[in-house]
């Protein structure tokens, strides 16, 4: 048996070789991306990149291909790290924590656990079942969906470490807070009776330690068109979106109306944020578009935390196991949050 699964584990050497050449392709297209889409915009189309046209064209061409393949090679590599990590152990590491230090500690996990938006109910259910208190469930639901690794990366791709650094920064300080002040609150009374009476039933297989690298790498794959499958209408919407910003929308525009010294760019950037539905990849064209038209740092920070954390269809579903009161303390107590972010950072910046 033993060496049985030595042998399971154990790569070879196509295996190995494959992956190396994956990643040559994979730094060779996104080199030659930004000089390709120049020579097809104005030798192909005749366009000038000076020209209102000519400049949304390559932006949406450029940034289509740079996207899809940051996120491409983020979901794979991310998926391969995450197949070490269980829902089992993720949830026996908040268990019986203490507020304070597990509002920290089921945050930072929310960064690297595979949950979203979409999980949010089953999530929910199951950190309740389990003993964590709803204060901590709570920091582990917002850190999940804004501040995740793609996002991070993205981020990092497009503005620098900075920008990224900022966006880590802030995520994880709302996502604290805000779950801490809820767990002070002591809302138990508002989370649907039926989430109190969910047992677990025996304990759950954890798989993650008997997968070998063949069938890590192939569930990386899996995940990466299972999610590009799922992304790309928002995706190109968000491109196509930020494309006629980059190009039509005037220089000035966005200074004059919502740049750090109007008082009001910040709760408006939320207030639109908030019913708007996109993740980190569809929202970030848009995001990268308003930040090269001078929209205040801050201002974009908080726009883009508002669509990524507080997104209608997570409410809905938020709605089957929150009673709308407690869904309300929720929105309201994120959203401040990311206002006081969002209005610090054009203070600092």
């Amino acid at each position: 048996m033993t060496s049985q699964t030595v042998t399971l584990r154990r790569p070879t050497w196509r295996l190995w070789t494959g992956a190396a050449g994956a990643v040559v392709a994979w730094i060779f297209a996104y080199r030659i991306n930004g000089p390709l889409w120049n020579w097809f915009v104005t030798d192909i189309l005749g366009l000038d990149l000076e020209s209102r046209t000519g400049s949304a064209a390559e932006f949406f061409l450029y940034d289509t291909v740079k996207i899809l393949l940051l996120l491409g090679g983020i979901i794979f590599v991310v998926t391969v790290l995450r197949s070490f990590m269980s829902v089992e152990r993720t949830r026996a590491l908040l268990g019986g924590r203490r507020e304070g230090v597990g509002n920290v500690a089921a945050a930072g996990l929310g960064v690297i656990t595979p949950f979203c938006s979409c999980s949010a109910v089953p999530g929910f259910i199951g950190f309740v079942a389990a003993g964590v208190p709803l204060g901590i469930t709570m920091s582990f639901l917002i850190a999940s969906p804004m501040v995740n690794e793609i996002a991070i990366v993205l981020l990092y791709g497009l503005f620098g470490w900075r920008i990224a650094a900022l966006y880590v920064g802030a995520g994880l300080l709302v996502a604290i807070i805000a779950g801490w002040v809820i767990g002070r609150l002591h809302l138990e009374r508002w989370v649907e009776s039926f989430v109190f009476e969910t047992t677990l039933r025996g304990q759950p297989v954890d798989l993650a330690g008997t997968l070998s690298w063949n069938d890590r790498f192939t569930i990386g794959r899996e995940e990466v068109r299972t999610i590009i499958r799922k992304i790309w209408p928002y995706l190109l919407v968000g491109i196509g979106i930020g494309a006629a910003v980059h190009g039509w929308v005037p220089e000035d525009f966005f200074v004059r109306y919502a740049g750090p010294e109007n008082p009001l760019s910040v709760p408006i950037a939320v207030g639109l944020g908030v019913p708007l539905y996109s993740n980190a990849a569809g929202i970030l064209p848009l995001v990268e578009a308003l930040n090269a038209k001078g929209l205040a740092t801050g201002t974009v920070l908080a726009f883009m935390m508002s669509v990524v954390a507080l997104s209608l269809p997570e409410m809905v579903l938020l709605r089957r196991v929150l009673k709308p009161r407690l869904l309300a303390v929720f929105v309201g107590v994120v959203a401040f949050g990311i206002l006081c972010v969002g209005l610090l950072f054009n203070v600092i910046l």
